[in-house]
């Protein structure tokens, strides 16, 4: 009975120290993520965590308040953009990994309402004048703002709408405005309204903005993160590419 119990208790203990090194090679990183890419970042790192025990820990907003933040010292360790701007500056400024930058994703920007039929499929209701607000994302820190005014311009509308544009701090917020009712219409990322029943929508032509290229990079304070660059390695590869495009975003 005894020599049965030490050998119960030797089992234990050989199962124990050889789950130890995988858990002693787990490690955290983290992510600075703009906010049109909130949900599929959140399943991404489920998956990632399954995948390889690491924990990607994520912060959401802009992309342009997150790069005034590392600028000053944040100590974020990866950057998943909503352009490819900032992490190009990145890695001129030596914030970011010199070789680390890549388009994850293509964002598609998209004209929201809640209430069924306001917004028509070309659009047409940004110069009817049909509504009191049109919420965007404030181009100055987000991405999708800037497409939103590229995208009023092209048709020509933007110096009528402009009186009436409330302006998000974020894409988020953007929607919130819409979500709330405090504004008729907003210019939101698609991936924000895919998965959304009902309302009326309009995807804008990608020929009428700039090509929303949403870039990640590694940075310096990750640079010897197993974690921040098994992140990377997890986004490029295919569960993480099938999230991506489960909300609407092309990966080329």
């Amino acid at each position: 009975m005894i020599t049965r119990r030490l050998q119960m208790v030797g089992l234990a203990l050989a199962a124990a120290l050889a789950l130890a090194p995988a858990a002693a090679l787990a490690a955290e990183t983290q992510v600075a993520v703009a906010a049109n890419f909130t949900e599929p970042a959140k399943e991404i790192a489920t998956a990632f965590k399954a995948a390889t025990g690491h924990t990607a820990s994520l912060s959401f907003g802009s992309s342009g308040q997150f790069y005034g933040q590392m600028a000053h010292g944040a100590p974020y360790e990866v950057f998943l953009s909503a352009d490819a701007d900032r992490p190009t500056k990145a890695e001129q400024d030596g914030l970011g990994v010199t070789g680390t930058r890549f388009t994850y994703a293509i964002g598609r920007l998209v004209l929201y309402s809640k209430t069924p039929g306001l917004v028509d499929g070309a659009g047409a209701v940004l110069s009817s004048g049909k509504f009191n607000k049109l919420s965007i994302a404030d181009p100055t820190a987000a991405p999708y703002g800037v497409a939103a005014v590229q995208t009023m311009t092209k048709l020509g509308v933007y110096a009528a709408v402009k009186p009436k544009i409330v302006m998000g701090s974020s894409i988020t917020q953007a929607y919130q405005f819409v979500d709330t009712g405090a504004a008729e219409l907003g210019f939101v990322a698609y991936s924000q309204v895919i998965n959304v029943a009902g309302g009326s929508r309009w995807l804008a032509p990608e020929a009428d903005h700039a090509p929303i290229n949403q870039q990640a990079i590694l940075l310096y304070p990750g640079q010897n993160n197993p974690a921040a660059k098994a992140f990377l390695t997890f986004l490029k590869g295919p569960q993480a590419v099938a999230i991506i495009k489960k909300y609407g975003y092309e990966v080329r």
